[in-house]
Order: structure tokens, then sequence, then C-alpha cells
């Protein structure tokens, strides 16, 4: 994940690990630790990798088991 505009302010996104980030999912929610993700240093805007959306998505469909719960 390389620096780009942000599609909203015009700041730079650049790649942050972050602890903890939750994501909704129709089937239930579904929280990630020490993922990386894009951060927008001026609005704070988070992008995804579609490798972290098809992975939220496998955990909460059931296809990937969760580490916990």
């Amino acid at each position: 994940m390389s620096n780009y505009r942000c599609e909203y302010c015009e700041g730079t996104v650049q790649p942050r690990i972050v602890k903890r980030e939750a994501f909704k999912h129709r089937d239930g929610f579904v929280i990630l630790e020490d993922v990386t993700i894009g951060v927008c240093d001026t609005c704070g805007n988070r992008y995804y990798s579609a490798d972290i959306l098809h992975a939220v998505h496998a955990v909460a469909t059931g296809a990937k088991l969760p580490e916990r719960t």
C-alpha cells in the first residue's frame, strides 16, 4: 500500500499498522488485529486493501475460522 491522494480531501494516504480494526458485515462484526491499512494524514479517512476485505468476508461467513471469539 503506497502513498496516494485521499479521494475526499487531497491529503496523502499513508500505510499504518493498527492494533485493532472493527468491521461491520451483514453476518456480524469482525475485528482484525495488527493489520496494515491506509489512513489519510489530513482527514483520517481509512482505506482497506482487497485482501483485508476478503479476509473479513471469509471470517464473517464462516469460510475461515476466527483465531478467537
